[in-house]
């Protein structure tokens, strides 16, 4: 058994894959380290390309896309490793990228998950949107990062150089201890992408395990590669998943609050994106709020179990305050200001 298994979920990523899998192969493969590309039902050459110009990378071979929780569900099954990196397909990474988060993990054992700090591919001094150097969230369920709040993205000076703990660890690259991925259920499938790496995190944090980002394991994002930003689909998918995730980890004393004024700010935001002229956008929030109504009930089961099984009604990386407040109307635009 390795002691790490690197997963990179496919999906019709041919491409993505003869560009980056490279990297993957050069700084990750080891005695103690296996590279895996888990296919999620690719209609293109994909499996061709794995098999025929990477045979040093392990197939899993799942037989349709599952989606980006359920993709990765399904293909830990097939995986036995202390720990395991979810990593997207569209990820270079550097030198040595795996010890320092390996390191941390193995001294302690408190810390259920970690990410690296995560920069922008494009455009290489800067943060990447999605995770950039650890992820927090508001009480109302809005999430940031130290390195980028909403569209804001600070260049990286080392101003986040430090080992801290985070709320949640992004998708995009999530070293996580396998036990504890099985202990808590693993993503949520019924989101199939979008906010699900932040439900898994949450419910690691309430049962009082901790996520850390460590900034000295590098690695460089594209993003956007599947939906770009403000894609009606995408905005769809994080409303409602955002929305579920809320009523599944909220302790029952702040809920129905929480829900009022998630109430109200989705119905603004509908509204600024008419004010934009966005109607596709628009119809993409009300949509997902509608749904969220909808499928309610199907979640019911998971929070009494996620309140039965918590151990604090307090996280302290979900700020007592209003992110979007802050950002909007007292002009904190980066972190530290925060």
């Amino acid at each position: 058994m390795k002691k790490i298994s690197v997963v990179i979920l496919n999906w019709n990523g041919a491409e993505m894959l003869r560009k980056f899998l490279p990297s993957v192969i050069e700084y990750s493969i080891s005695d103690q380290v296996e590279v895996c590309v888990a296919d999620n039902g690719s209609t293109d050459n994909s499996v061709a390309v794995i098999t025929d110009e990477f045979p040093q990378v392990r197939l899993i071979q799942l037989d349709k896309n599952y989606g980006f929780a359920d993709g990765y569900n399904m293909a830990l099954k097939h995986v036995e490793a202390e720990y395991v990196v979810l990593l997207n397909s569209d990820v270079e990474v550097t030198d040595s990228w795996l010890d320092a988060m390996s390191c941390y993990l193995d001294k302690d054992k408190d810390v259920a998950a970690c990410q690296p700090k995560i920069l922008s591919y494009k455009n290489r001094e800067y943060f990447e949107y999605a995770g950039a150097c650890g992820g927090y969230m508001d009480q109302f369920g809005y999430p940031f990062c130290r390195g980028r709040i909403f569209n804001s993205v600070e260049k990286d000076r080392g101003q986040y150089d430090t080992v801290v703990d985070v709320m949640w660890a992004t998708g995009a690259s999530l070293f996580i201890r396998l036990e504890d991925y099985r202990n808590v259920g693993g993503l949520d499938g019924r989101f199939f992408a979008h906010m699900e790496e932040i439900d898994l995190c949450w419910r690691l944090r309430s049962r009082g395990r901790r996520i850390v980002c460590v900034p000295q394991s590098v690695v460089y994002h594209v993003g956007g590669a599947t939906l770009k930003k403000e894609n009606p689909r995408k905005t769809f998918l994080n409303f409602r998943n955002n929305l579920i995730m809320l009523y599944k980890n909220t302790p029952e004393k702040r809920l129905k609050k929480v829900m009022q004024v998630r109430g109200i700010l989705d119905y603004v935001a509908a509204a600024m994106f008419l004010l934009k002229g966005d109607s596709s956008n628009a119809k993409a929030v009300l949509s997902a709020r509608k749904e969220y109504g909808n499928m309610k009930h199907d979640f019911e089961a998971d929070r009494k179990n996620n309140q039965a099984l918590s151990t604090s009604d307090t996280i302290k990386e979900i700020v007592p305050y209003s992110i979007i407040k802050r950002y909007y109307i007292n002009g904190k635009k980066i972190f530290a200001e925060l």
